[in-house]
Formats: C-alpha cells, structure tokens, sequence
C-alpha cells in the first residue's frame, strides 16, 4: 500500500508543476498584453527550469510567448540587437518543437517573425554602417545569415563590414565561413529605371524586368554581371592572416582557392598581391604574367594589375596597365579616374618644395619653375579627368576634382561650365 501512495504523490507533483507552468505561461501572455514585456520574460524565466518536461504544446506556447515579449522590447528600441537574436532563438526553438511533435499551431506565425527580424536585423545594419558603426552592423548582419544560412550575401556584407570597423578579429572567422562554402556571390543584375522615381530597379529576373517595360512603369532596361568575390575575400583573408604573423597560412588559403577555382583570375591577382607584400618579386612577376597569359583582354584583370602596382609605388607599371585597360576598353572609367589620380601625385613634391622657398631672387627664380611644372601636372591630367566625368557624370569625386584643377589654371569658362552642370 505505502508504494501506491509514493506512486501517487509523484503524479500529483507532475500535475502540479505542470498546472502551474500553464498559469505562468498564462501570466506571462497577460503582462505582455498590458504592455509589460520584461514582466512576461521575467515570468517565463522562472519556468525554464522545467520547460523540457513540459508537453510539446505548452513548450510551443512558451517560446511562442517568450519571442513575442522578446520582439516586443527590440520594436521598443530596448537592446534591440541582442533582443532581436533572442526573439529569434525561441521562435527556433518553437518551430523545432512543433517539427519534432508533427502539431503546428504557432510555426506560420514564428516563421513570418524571423523573417521580420532578418529584415529589421539588416535595416538596423545599414543605419549602424551609415553612422560609422561599423562592428555593430558587422554583428547584426552576421545575426541575419544565422537566422537564414541560404542567404549567403549577409555572411559576406557581415565580413565586408567587419574588416571597415578594422575588427580583424570578428572578421577572420567570417572570411573563414566565406571560405569553406567557396562563396562567390557571382550572378547577374536585371535592371530597368522606374519612370515615377527615376531611381532603377533590380528585378529578381529578366521576365519580371520585360514585364515591367511593357506594362510601362520601367524604361531602359539593361543587364549587368555581378562579378566574383572569391579574390576579394580571399585577399581580405589572407592580409588578415599576414597581420596576424600567419602567412604561410595566408599562402595555403589562396593556394586551396586557386586549386578550387583555377579559372577564377581574381585570386591570382590575389596571390600575387600576397607576395608583393611579402616583398618576393619574382613570384609577383611570374603570377602578373600568369594572369596575363589567361586573359590577355580582360580590362578588369589589367585595371587590377594597376591598382596593385599603384600600391607598390610602382608607378610607371601602374600607369602601363592603366593604358592597356582603357586600350582594351576606352569606356573604363575607373581607369581614367585612377591614371589622372595617379599622375595628380606629381604635384605633392612640387607643392612641398614650393612652401620651403623663401622670397630671395633665386628663390622666386625657383617659385616659376615649380609653378610651370605644376600647371603641366594639372593640364596633362585634363583629359582623364574629362573622360572620367563624361563616363561617370555622378561622380562627385571627379567633378569636384575636374573643377579644382580649372581654377588652378584660372580656367575661368571651363569651371563655370561644370559647375553648372553639377548644381
């Protein structure tokens, strides 16, 4: 007899502890009703010690409730970041609850708010980068893969952003992820300009895109390549690993890449960036002549070389590839753009030798001198800079550019002439 009433009482605690989840649950659901938020996680946090033993049901329920209040907090702009990853972490968990039980009650309506915290995740993101807050975006676009692992792209922009906040640690592991599922973010861009904003608009295919031109809400459509990633992430990689005193580590990864990608010239360009750095020559040559040999006409590939060039002072190499790319393609702008940039550097020599001079006979001798040698400077970089504006006529950087150059030569019609075009 004394067994049946053990057997008993261990039911009634069951029972118990079972009745009193569901009234903490229920009271959780009413705080959060009246507006109180931290009230309601404060009560479920008292049930989860024994939420695992509850029914599937009333787990369900609880993280169903439990994310709400979670949300709730974040849309109130309370720790928003970390309430955002917490609301989701129990919609998760609710929808693997209700997975594994086969009932679905709340998994609709859990998916539709992880989708709408990815949303805010990157909104919030975005408004972080624009503020200079760089690591914090970093760490909510990384939250926005986590919730979605097939939209790769935020794992990418997370790494991007990472690197622009200088934070090579949360970085690294990033590129890392990038790196093991080959990320290459290649596709296509299908693009037409909406005639109510004059803004263009990217279309989720090349259908959508002619549909909209037909129904006459878009004009000028136009497709455009996304090109590949891979040498870029693998580059930021391996400098990453180089500043970390890694760098046969950096020469493996970039090694592992081309083997997996051996028609990806992008990341010979990054090896061959890898031994510029670390000053072996003669491995750079042979890897620029490699890159070469298998794209002879690529503009991009030989505006590359440039910019690499450029960033070993290499100047007389930088300006070959940046003529052979505008040869290839006389619509380059960005190789106009960097040949006039790289040309203007002439002028800081000049500028630093003129302010040292004094106000002797030979002095001022020397002031014309420099003063002629910079005017050829500023003229022998009016053509670039003309063709770049033309190209890019929203490039502020270059109309800006254009224009300080006018009125160094007291080119008094020219300058009004752009600046009216850029009012």
């Amino acid at each position: 007899m004394k067994s049946k009433y053990v057997i008993l009482a261990s039911a009634l605690l069951i029972s118990v502890a079972s009745f009193a989840q569901k009234d903490q649950i229920k009271s959780a659901e009413k705080a959060l009703k009246s507006g109180d938020a931290q009230g309601a996680i404060t009560i479920l946090t008292g049930a989860e010690s024994v939420v695992a033993n509850a029914k599937d049901t009333e787990q369900a329920q609880f993280y169903f409730v439990k994310g709400n209040a979670y949300l709730d907090l974040a849309n109130k702009k309370v720790d928003e970041s970390k309430n955002l990853s917490l609301a989701a972490e129990s919609y998760k968990k609710l929808i693997e609850v209700e997975k594994a039980s086969g009932k679905q009650k709340y998994s609709t309506d859990a998916a539709t708010s992880i989708t709408n915290i990815k949303g805010l995740l990157i909104n919030s993101a975005i408004a972080d980068t624009q503020a200079n807050k760089h690591k914090e975006g970093a760490k909510k676009l990384y939250d926005a893969y986590e919730l979605d692992k097939k939209d790769t792209i935020n794992l990418y922009y997370a790494a991007s952003t990472a690197v622009n906040s200088q934070d090579f640690d949360l970085a690294l592991p990033m590129y890392e992820e990038l790196k093991k599922l080959n990320y290459s973010g290649k596709g296509t861009l299908f693009l037409a300009t909406n005639k109510a904003s004059g803004n263009e608009d990217n279309f989720s295919s090349a259908k959508d895109r002619d549909l909209a031109v037909k129904l006459g809400t878009h004009e000028k459509p136009k497709t455009e390549a996304i090109p590949s990633k891979r040498g870029e992430i693998y580059k930021n990689l391996a400098l990453i690993l180089v500043q970390k005193g890694r760098t046969e580590e950096a020469k493996k990864a970039i090694a592992d890449a081309r083997k997996t990608n051996p028609e990806d010239t992008s990341l010979i360009l990054t090896e061959a960036n890898l031994y510029l750095e670390s000053k072996d020559y003669d491995t750079y040559k042979k890897l620029v002549g490699e890159a070469l040999e298998k794209d002879p006409n690529n503009a991009d590939l030989v505006f590359n070389l440039g910019v690499i060039s450029a960033g070993a002072k290499n100047n007389a190499d930088a300006e070959k590839y940046y003529l052979k790319a505008i040869e290839i393609n006389p619509n380059y702008a960005n190789a106009y753009l960097n040949l006039a940039a790289l040309k203007l550097e002439a002028e800081k020599p000049i500028i630093d030798e003129m302010n040292k001079l004094g106000t002797s006979t030979k002095d001022m001798k020397r002031y014309d001198v420099l003063k002629a040698q910079r005017e050829g400077v500023f003229r022998g970089v009016i053509p670039y800079l003309k063709k770049a504006n033309e190209l890019d006529p929203k490039n502020e950087d270059v109309a800006k550019t254009l224009l300080g150059v006018y009125k160094a030569l007291e080119m008094t019609a020219e300058a009004k002439a752009l600046k009216a075009t850029m009012n």
